[in-house]
């Protein structure tokens, strides 16, 4: 059958096609229609598993030769088009049949009820476009969902025999009446939150370490803190926070918010290579900009001095020394104890005074700890030489602390209860309880969680700053990323952020999602908050001949059309408007409805319609204006189609933003041969520099957000001047089903 396939196909089959074959080979009772069917599938006549299960009916209930084509091929709907509009008019129909029980029942009213109408009204429509226009509809009906919406229906038991009316045993009877028992929104939400451990009982947690003095130290930590959740949110001040980072300061910060506890924002600063001011400011600032307060903005380097002389102790208990292998000599795992490992700890003591004394070069001399990590790594390092200022503590130090060192010590100073990681620090954890232990200090538990990562991006700082370096962005904070500074410079609301993360959730396992689901949190905030505006990017002058007044109207836009209560703006409207040049076409294809010859058109809040008189071209050939003749729109036939327009405009620039990357993994070497810098997306910026919009945004400021209507949501880019407004588009009105 795959031989029969390639004849038609050529060389390579595509996945949807085999799983078609697979399918057919599986199910065919008659291997006479054998070649007949695959000819359909493999010249993608048939490509849809509806299809398939017509063709298959048909040649069962027709066994007799010679089948008839014609026939055939009307019963499994070959080549018929569903298109994107008609699919849209289906779910909108069965939607307003079950309208008034969707708004009781919300989103536990069964959707399968809708995509099943939607389907029997386009029998060969594609089932995924189906679900996915029921989804935005109903989510553009009812609103995100909440946590009301999030909480499972309640299971109805069934009776035993000879048994009426029966409550089951989960369920709780409240003044009388049955209440069924249901997760709380953060135990939906955040999966491995169930599994925390409370307060004081950090020894309840599988492979926490305990000691002789463990719960001593657990009773001292009760009694400062109270018995209160406390978390953090430790970024590296050597870069941009990224959508990944999004997760981590909702979870950390949420975490804490959902039990009345507390969030410390920790930069981890023991690096002063790398480290720089403004990334200090930017991170403060997009925790804020999330809609986030920390309890206390600390930095490891507040607790230098404690963290030193625990690095004394460490010796002086025989878990430390000095040593003087080299970098390279310590990478890899499973590798030989260091020769200096066994060092009389008064010589390590006077080694690492020395260190601090800045006696050794970078390099010569570091202090490691005596363990073995869970992932092999053997004795890690906990102080190094680096005769680098630091930002705060400027000269003073010239020997800093390691992560595996800082974290657990610094969590423990802070007496943080739940330490948030992702998973990449599993491998940590056995040092991070090693080292508290060892030191006798209150040592907190380390949970980890999958990361999440976006297809079509890029987060690594190394690789953002190779793009930046590239030319391929401008900045950190370009539009194309996903840093938050980027997703913000586009328009992307916080609350919009903060949603998706909601929707993702904590699972251990790392999280891969498409941008379109991101996108999609954006049009939902976006759609009740953005205020409505008119632009063109493609202006078409249009002069009206018997505009019927002496001068311009004054016309009352709704800034949300679904909601007037929410105000008006007002816009001018003359006898010269400008349209999209593609709401007009001298010969239009069947199903065209907007301005043609004999085909007039409503203008969008005006209550008038246009009908075209003259076309004025160019000595080339080219259309430069039109010339029409208005009416009121109810003295007359009601138009096919009402089109935006500007008057009397402001002319600005618009930047239209596509993925930067052609392919889902940029990184992955067998998907992209080339490396990521190969894969750009040439078309992922377009810049439209002489757009019109209505004069009603002229006051907008940087970051003020507008939904152009028919085009899009718009936000102000800060790269905007008096007078010359710039503008990014944050995303279309709809996904495009045509994306991947």
């Amino acid at each position: 059958m795959h031989a029969l396939a390639q004849q038609t196909l050529g060389s390579s089959i595509d996945k949807a096609t085999g799983t078609l074959l697979y399918g057919l080979a599986s199910r065919l009772r008659d291997p006479r229609r054998l070649s007949f069917l695959v000819s359909y599938i493999a010249s993608r006549k048939i490509h849809t598993e509806t299809q398939l299960s017509a063709a298959l009916e048909y040649v069962q209930s027709h066994p007799l030769d010679p089948i008839n084509t014609e026939d055939f091929e009307q019963e499994c709907g070959v080549g018929v088009v569903v298109t994107p509009e008609q699919i849209e008019e289906a779910v909108e129909a069965a939607i307003n049949r079950h309208r008034a029980k969707l708004l009781v029942e919300r989103y536990h009213f069964n959707m399968g009820l809708l995509m099943g109408e939607a389907r029997a009204a386009l029998r060969w429509a594609d089932g995924k476009m189906i679900k996915h226009e029921v989804d935005m509809q109903v989510l553009h009906l009812l609103g995100p969902k909440t946590e009301t919406d999030l909480e499972k229906k309640p299971k109805v038991a069934k009776a035993r025999p000879g048994e009426t009316d029966r409550r089951t045993a989960k369920d709780v009877v409240e003044n009388g009446e049955a209440v069924v028992q249901t997760l709380s929104l953060m135990e939906q939400l955040r999966g491995e939150a169930l599994k925390f451990h409370k307060p004081g009982e950090n020894y309840k947690t599988p492979g926490y370490v305990t000691t002789p003095h463990t719960m001593d130290l657990l009773k001292q930590h009760l009694e400062i803190t109270g018995g209160q959740v406390r978390t953090r949110f430790p970024p590296e001040p050597n870069g941009i926070l990224h959508i990944g980072h999004a997760k981590a300061i909702n979870f950390n910060f949420g975490y804490a918010k959902a039990n009345n506890g507390i969030c410390f924002l920790r930069f981890d600063d023991t690096n002063p290579e790398k480290e720089e001011a403004k990334f200090f400011t930017a991170i403060y600032d997009m925790v804020a900009w999330l809609g986030y307060t920390p309890y206390k903005v600390t930095y490891a380097s507040d607790y230098f001095d404690q963290l030193y002389a625990w690095a004394v102790e460490l010796i002086c208990r025989g878990q430390a020394y000095v040593c003087h292998q080299r970098g390279e000599e310590l990478k890899g795992h499973n590798t030989l104890p260091s020769p200096w490992r066994d060092r009389p700890t008064e010589e390590s003591l006077l080694l690492f005074e020395a260190m601090r004394k800045g006696k050794f070069a970078e390099g010569e001399a570091t202090l490691r700890m005596k363990l073995v990590m869970e992932d092999g790594k053997m004795d890690p390092v906990a102080y190094r030489v680096k005769y680098t200022p630091h930002h705060r503590t400027g000269d003073t130090w010239c020997i800093y602390p390691t992560y595996d060192y800082t974290h657990c010590l610094c969590d423990s100073i802070e007496h943080i209860t739940h330490s948030l990681c992702t998973k990449e620090f599993q491998a940590r954890r056995s040092s991070y309880f090693w080292l508290c232990n060892a030191l006798d200090v209150y040592c907190p538990v380390q949970w980890e969680y999958g990361r999440l990562n976006l297809h079509y991006a890029v987060v690594s700082k190394r690789k953002i700053l190779q793009l930046v370096a590239a030319g391929a962005v401008r900045d950190w904070d370009d539009p194309r990323l996903f840093t938050l500074t980027a997703l913000r410079r586009r328009g992307f609301p916080p609350e919009a952020i903060n949603n998706f993360c909601a929707r993702v959730g904590v699972t251990v396992a790392q999280t891969t999602m498409e941008p379109h689901l991101l996108e999609a949190c954006v049009r939902d905030v976006l759609n009740d908050t953005a205020p409505r505006a008119m632009a063109v990017l493609e202006p078409l002058q249009v002069v009206i001949t018997n505009f019927p007044a002496a001068k311009a109207l004054d016309i009352q836009v709704p800034n949300f059309p679904a909601d007037e209560t929410k105000g008006f703006h007002q816009v001018p409207f003359g006898s010269n408007v400008f349209i999209e040049r593609t709401d007009f076409k001298e010969e239009p294809e069947p199903g065209y409805k907007r301005l043609a010859w004999g085909q007039p058109v409503g203008l969008r809040h005006t209550g008038y319609v246009i009908e075209l008189q003259h076309v004025v071209k160019g000595p080339s050939g080219c259309v430069e204006s039109l010339k029409v003749t208005c009416r009121h729109a109810d003295a007359g036939e009601k138009p096919k189609a009402f089109i935006h327009w500007v008057s009397q405009p402001l002319t600005c620039e618009i930047r239209l933003y596509e993925r930067l990357f052609q392919h889902k993994n940029p990184e992955d070497p067998a998907e992209v041969p080339g490396g990521f810098l190969s894969d750009l997306n040439p078309a992922s910026l377009q810049v439209v520099e002489a757009a019109l919009v209505d004069c009603s945004v002229a006051l907008a400021k940087p970051f003020d957000k507008f939904q152009f209507e028919r085009l899009g949501y718009f936000s102000v880019d800060p790269d905007s001047n008096q007078g010359q407004l710039v503008f990014n588009r944050t995303v279309t009105l709809k996904e495009d089903p045509g994306k991947v």
